[in-house]
């Protein structure tokens, strides 16, 4: 396989397209840290809505989808698909929360919420926590399926992928703030999607695939293609199914899908005209990351178990990946080979667009933590909006180069996973809790985070021994949600609650004179509705392509009573 002149052409198109943006978008960004970090807040729902499904859409994440296909079969993907609980949690019961906040940062929550000097050391800690230690670790996830992809379609080592696209990433990361990174997100999501669904079509109907029916009907496909997973298979049925419904979505904070809202999620919440442009925007992203999304890359998993049945296939076929980049992951890279020309291209720079978007988020995100809630809060209380614009360009030039370094110590997406999944486990309740329970304090979250950081490193270690203590990762997520769970509520009861008036000005400038459980019966109904509807439209479009017309045709009449229930209690003004 050899890149043309078309395809080069298409790349660099979008190379130089991205590094406009960043120029023009840098003049508002210049004006203050707020429009550099939330872009003035007047942005509209759809903006903010498909810049949350762009930086989902990391270079990983077909990877990680392909890798559970292969291993786990279709019903596989349950592992993440659990968590639209999370994210419907976030849309009718906490976005309109966070917007009313007027925060800069969710960081700023904390002494929002808390008061006395360990509110203050709360959210400077966290600040380096989230915005350096765990955005690291999640960039550099992103940068490893980067290198991985770069290897086999581009034929160029892991240092070269991670300098060249790092120079990119920062320049216009940094020039341009969140509005520079939300006008590249949709033209990243549009490229994303377009090269997804075309190179999902070609190879399906590939000579070697044979077209859909051929596809579905092949030996090494049929026994995956379950949308469920196996309930007689133990294993199975815990790990896919049980554990993430049961304890995975409400106990663990994880990027993009955390309880309660957090992270880049509540930064384009706070970025919005206002409360209601906040929760569609929430919505949308739950719909399109879990609904619409999924299938190209499911499809593209299962070809791949045809056209290399085996690792050691891949490993054939692609000698120059070194032992650590070797994996299931690959499958999907390894699949774009048999691209043409022009659509290689295209779907090669729907990847890089991919890795771009997230990992200009996490630079945009973490540096907003760092100069807002450590330096400007900290160390320099006095610093003007040009010297916290500058700071944050600093700072995304160093996080870049620590994600960078860090991936040369990371194998596989579905390592990474696990291990943000651990670092986050039993922190989830707490999240949920915060807003409404008044005896939780700033020594419960910092009981929280120090036990689950702890519990994590020890299982990451522990992963790597020879013969681990602990072997399956679904024990070592229930211990990690067990003991963080209860070190946190322990110390919840065993210490004093938030000073009083800091809670009742809190109260009142989140739920002014209204009820903390306006409209509680609503919103629940809304919750499940939108679940229904969402998994009925993922499943329904899986019963279309395998060609069960009847329970497709079902579950389509579901998803479509659903959005009338739900815009039913919007029209009633229910969910307000």
């Amino acid at each position: 396989m050899k890149l043309t002149f078309l395809d080069y052409s298409i790349i660099i198109i979008f190379f130089l397209l991205s590094l406009y943006i960043g120029i023009r978008a840098s003049k508002s960004a210049k004006k203050s840290s707020a429009d550099f970090f939330l872009s003035g807040r007047n942005m509209p729902w759809w903006l903010l809505g498909i810049s949350m499904v762009a930086t989902t859409f990391a270079a990983d994440t077909p990877g990680l989808v392909t890798e559970l296909v292969r291993t786990h079969g279709v019903s596989g993907n349950w592992v993440w698909w659990a968590l639209l609980l999370t994210g419907m949690l976030t849309v009718f019961f906490y976005a309109k929360l966070w917007r009313k906040s007027g925060i800069t940062t969710d960081l700023e929550f904390y002494e929002l919420r808390y008061s006395g000097k360990t509110a203050s050391f709360l959210r400077g800690f966290r600040a380096i926590y989230l915005g350096v230690i765990f955005n690291v670790i999640t960039m550099a996830g992103v940068c490893l399926a980067g290198a991985k992809i770069a290897t086999i379609l581009l034929d160029l080592s892991r240092t070269e992928t991670l300098l060249y696209s790092s120079i990119v990433i920062v320049i216009y990361s940094s020039l341009g703030g969140l509005k520079g990174v939300l006008l590249t997100d949709f033209v990243q999501f549009i490229i994303a999607m377009v090269g997804s669904v075309w190179a999902t079509i070609y190879i399906v109907n590939l000579p070697e695939v044979g077209g859909i029916q051929e596809l579905l009907a092949h030996t090494s496909v049929e026994s995956k293609l379950n949308l469920l997973p196996d309930f007689s298979n133990k294993e199975t049925l815990i790990t896919l199914f049980i554990i993430p419904f049961a304890v995975q979505w409400w106990s663990t904070w994880y990027p993009g899908a955390e309880p309660g809202g957090g992270g880049y999620i509540a930064q384009r919440m706070l970025a919005a005209k206002d409360e209601k442009n906040a929760t569609w925007a929430t919505l949308f992203f739950n719909f399109a990351h879990y609904a619409i999304r999924p299938w190209p890359w499911i499809l593209v998993g299962l070809a791949s178990l045809v056209v290399f049945p085996d690792l050691v296939s891949i490993n054939n076929t692609f000698p120059n990946l070194t032992e650590e980049m070797r994996g299931d992951d690959v499958a999907y890279a390894a699949m774009m080979t048999y691209l043409p020309a022009g659509l290689l291209g295209l779907v090669l720079t729907s990847l890089i667009a991919a890795f771009m978007s997230t990992i200009s988020t996490q630079l945009n995100w973490g540096s907003s933590y760092v100069v807002n809630d450590f330096y400007s809060r900290f160390i320099n209380k006095d610093a003007s909006e040009k010297q916290k614009v500058i700071v944050g360009r600093i700072s995304t030039v160093i996080l870049m180069i620590m994600a960078a370094s860090f991936s040369y110590f990371l194998e596989s997406a579905k390592d990474v996973f696990d291990l943000l999944l651990q670092i986050g486990a039993g922190t989830g309740l707490l999240f949920i809790l915060r807003w409404f329970w008044h005896r939780i304090n700033p020594y419960s979250e910092i009981a929280a985070m120090a036990v689950s950081f702890l519990i994590a490193i020890f299982f990451f270690i522990n992963n790597k021994m020879a013969e681990p203590l602990i072997e399956k990762n679904y024990w070592q997520l229930i211990i990690g949600v067990f003991l963080t769970t209860a070190a946190w509520i322990i110390v919840t009861l065993t210490t004093k609650p938030t000073d009083k008036n800091t809670l009742d000005n809190f109260n009142q400038l989140i739920f002014g004179n209204e009820s903390k459980f306006k409209n509680i019966g609503a919103k629940i109904v809304a919750f499940f509705c939108s679940i229904i509807g969402i998994y009925g439209f993922l499943f329904a479009t899986g019963n279309w392509i395998y060609g069960k017309t009847g329970t497709a045709l079902v579950l389509s009449v579901l998803t479509i009573i659903s959005g009338i229930i739900i815009q039913q209690l919007w029209k009633r003004k229910l969910l307000e």
